[in-house]
């Protein structure tokens, strides 16, 4: 995920044509990746009941798909370097609209998980690439807004693979929903490919395994990078454990509403949607650090509302808990970016493995924290991580002032 020191091409800066076709095509890739990625969750309970699974191994639907996509996210990171990342991102996108028109199909939920897995490592191909085709693209004052605008497709992505799933689920059945997710994000594949300019900046590179192996190690060598990265898994696990379970616990005593309501709920996705862009802004504007503790402190709260028995304030509470999330990982992601690039490590790379690493990984231990302690354990199991994240955010609001300085000339952060 290297940006070459020699570009050859001028940055599209922000309100040119090609800084707004970047940001549509992205927005669609974002869009497709994360309806397929999470539309698992919104059917995890008829997957129970039709399997007579518990709800954590039912969870694995969506477990075996973010895992899929960790693993692949560093190599074929690396192949973008020879193959292009437009190309790459394409393909990507391709495979998996087509994975997602077979799970529709699958006879047994062993095939349902090995079909959910390829889907996962497909994606990523799209979230190993598209983090470095904006920095190799897009003029770095805007890097900030741009990586806001791309994080908010993820989250409208999040809330219409839920919803649709949902509603499709209870008019046909939770084959109907997987396949009508896997054509959207066919047509989005579609609307990518046509949108997305050609790279101007992109230099192709050999593969080198022994470069790219020795730039992994940098990532882990640097303290800064290590508690980011932790930061991601921590964040991400609180989250998707969240969006996991909840829909076992509204469809049960005292709320008991029906499939379609639940799906409903999952229209707070659009406050990540608004949070991820204004945290882009206000980054590139005050300095991550500024920013990071206060996204952090926003999810603590609204988990601690949503242990209400009142509908309206748990709803208030899950708005909460996903814009601070959505904004704490825009500023989480950027930095990691940066930091690596500053570092020539693969700062983003390693940040996104270890992310989704998170989800799947953390999403599976709350299936245990669910079972054990139902709602109040979840919640105090994803306080505990969102803690340690915030931890770990106050301890990198300072660094050397040598490397403070490289991040300002890689990527234009202001502190």
């Amino acid at each position: 995920m290297s940006v070459s020191a020699t570009l050859p091409a001028t940055a599209h800066r922000r309100g040119s044509p090609g800084f707004r076709r970047i940001t549509l095509a992205l927005f669609a890739a974002g869009l497709a990746t994360f309806t397929q990625l999470y539309c698992a969750q919104a059917v995890l309970p008829q997957l129970a009941q039709s399997y007579r699974l518990t709800p954590a191994t039912a969870s694995l639907a969506v477990s075996v798909g973010t895992g899929g996509l960790a693993v692949s996210i560093i190599p074929l990171s690396a192949l973008s370097n020879v193959t292009g990342r437009i190309p790459m991102m394409t393909a990507a996108l391709l495979a998996a609209g087509v994975l997602g028109l077979a799970a529709a199909f699958a006879p047994s939920f062993e095939i349902l998980l090995v079909l959910r897995a390829l889907q996962g490592i497909a994606l990523g191909g799209l979230q190993a690439v598209a983090m470095t085709y904006l920095a190799e693209e897009v003029d770095h004052r805007a890097l900030g807004f741009a990586t806001g605008l791309y994080v908010a497709g993820n989250g409208i992505g999040g809330m219409a693979g839920r919803l649709l799933a949902s509603l499709l689920a209870d008019l046909g059945g939770w084959r109907l929903a997987l396949g009508v997710i896997g054509a959207l994000g066919l047509g989005c594949t579609a609307l990518f490919r046509l949108s997305i300019p050609a790279s101007r900046r992109f230099v192709p590179e050999p593969l080198a395994p022994r470069r790219l192996a020795a730039a992994v190690g940098r990532a882990f060598t640097d303290g800064g990078l290590i508690r980011l990265h932790a930061v991601g898994f921590l964040l991400m696990g609180c989250f998707v454990t969240v969006y996991n379970f909840l829909g076992f616990r509204l469809l049960a005593a005292p709320f008991r509403l029906s499939g379609t309501l639940v799906g409903l709920i999952f229209v707070v996705y659009l406050a990540g949607s608004s949070s991820s862009a204004i945290a882009g802004r206000l980054a590139d504007r005050f300095g991550r650090p500024k920013v990071f503790w206060i996204t952090a402190v926003v999810v603590l709260a609204g988990l601690a509302v949503t242990l209400s028995g009142h509908l309206a304030l748990v709803i208030v509470g899950l708005v909460l808990v996903t814009a601070g999330f959505f904004a704490g990982h825009s500023v989480a992601s950027g930095w990691a970016g940066a930091r690596g690039r500053a570092l020539d490590a693969q700062g983003a790379a390693v940040y996104l493995l270890c992310y989704y690493l998170g989800s799947s990984v953390g999403g599976s231990l709350g299936g245990v924290a669910y079972g054990y302690g139902k709602w109040p354990g979840t919640v105090a199991y994803g306080a505990a991580l969102v803690t340690g994240a915030l931890l770990l955010g106050l301890t990198l609001r300072r660094g050397a002032p040598a490397l403070r300085r490289r991040i300002l000339s890689v990527a234009g952060e202001h502190r």
